[in-house]
């Protein structure tokens, strides 16, 4: 027995109830019976015209040559988009997309994280100006259907067998990572092939490579040509290292600054003791108006943000410097302190953004993570 949304196989989770046999691991999203037979999900067909796009930029000729190869491997299995924190993800699937859409082929692109699919729903609808592009997430279901569809994991569960191409963003973030349910619900939706798109792959993607179930496509070098920002690490007490955030929030006060701190506690404390010296803002997954924080921040052109990790993707800053402090802290992991630095550095105004690591004791992780920044690098050449 296997359940036809998240492929579960594990009868402990099956249960018979008086209409029959269903399945209990993804019951949060409503019944669904075993024994009826479930039907490919019927969406409209898409019209002529809707491939055409633009760029807002042309791509560099590395981004060119990834984004062709990865729309001639997409054809005949699925790819591992391998790039760096602002290499253009985004940009360099556009090709793979817009192909897609000229077979009259349905194409989701799938985010972990709400807060990015409607960010990401108005980039490629300027992308694509003839397609119907729509956003499916929390408090924005009451439109399914369309040419380009943008929602996150936890929608793909509307569309069972629907879509040609499932571009995954970010597969290795939280709640998709690790989360059996959204991987089977990922795959029920999916007829055709998956692009993977990630700075990080996780341990189980690496895998799948390995095995040769999805090829790698790797680019390390961002459109401005820059090279990747590289942490400077500081190891002290906690005196010395608020002293040093503080020098460090000062030396950089012309420029965007984000704090990243492993717990929301923590943000609470630091922002407080950090509007001491300047106007700082806090977002953490309590923040009630998260959403207008981030565009104040923005805005501001200046201003200094304490956040958690809640931030540390999808979000980005033009000419932000980054600093995370408590950086040894058990919350954070190689991928997110990569990620995180990721968020300096991306503007072609600004290309070497600043990153400082802040620990209490030494961090083979945080040593790990400029490694891996330094080996990127150096393969970019």
């Amino acid at each position: 027995m296997q359940c036809p949304r998240c492929m579960n196989t594990d009868q402990e989770y099956f249960y018979h109830g008086s209409r029959g046999w269903y399945c209990r691991r993804c019951i949060s999203f409503g019944r669904a019976l075993i024994e009826e037979e479930k039907e490919a999900v019927s969406l409209k067909e898409i019209p002529a015209g809707s491939e055409e796009y633009i760029l807002q930029y042309p791509l560099t000729q590395a981004q060119a040559r990834i984004a062709s190869a990865c729309a001639q491997y997409v054809k005949s299995g699925d790819i591992l988009l391998h790039c760096a924190c602002g290499a253009g993800k985004t940009e360099i699937v556009v090709q793979s997309i817009a192909e897609a859409l000229k077979e009259r082929k349905k194409v989701c692109f799938a985010i972990p994280r709400r807060q990015v699919v409607l960010e990401l729903r108005e980039r490629l609808a300027q992308y694509f100006p003839h397609a119907r592009v729509i956003a499916v997430c929390g408090g924005h279901t009451a439109e399914t259907d369309g040419d380009l569809i943008i929602c996150t994991t936890h929608q793909l569960y509307r569309y069972y067998q629907a879509f040609d191409l499932l571009i995954l963003d970010e597969p290795d973030a939280f709640p998709y990572k690790d989360n059996a349910v959204l991987h089977g619900i990922a795959a029920s939706a999916c007829r055709g092939h998956r692009i993977y798109l990630t700075a990080t792959p996780d341990a189980e993607l690496k895998d799948m490579k390995e095995k040769g179930i999805i090829t790698e496509l790797v680019l390390n070098r961002r459109p401005h040509g820059h090279p990747l920002p590289v942490p400077q690490i500081h190891t002290g007490f906690h005196l010395f290292l608020l002293i040093r955030l503080v020098r460090w929030t000062r030396q950089h006060r012309d420029h965007p600054r984000m704090v990243f701190v492993p717990t929301i506690a923590a943000a609470e404390g630091l922002g407080r003791f950090l509007c001491l010296f300047d106007k700082c803002m806090i977002c953490t997954s309590r923040t009630e108006n998260r959403d207008e924080v981030i565009e104040r921040f923005r805005s501001c052109g200046n201003g200094l943000i304490v956040c958690t990790s809640i931030l540390e993707r999808g979000v980005t800053v033009s000419g932000t410097d980054v600093a995370v402090y408590n950086a040894d802290h058990a919350v954070f992991d190689e991928a997110s302190l990569i990620q995180i630095a990721g968020r300096a550095g991306r503007s072609f105004q600004k290309p070497d953004g600043d990153v400082l690591f802040l620990c209490r004791t030494k961090s083979s992780l945080a040593e790990k993570c400029r490694r891996q920044l330094e080996e990127a690098n150096r393969c970019a050449v």
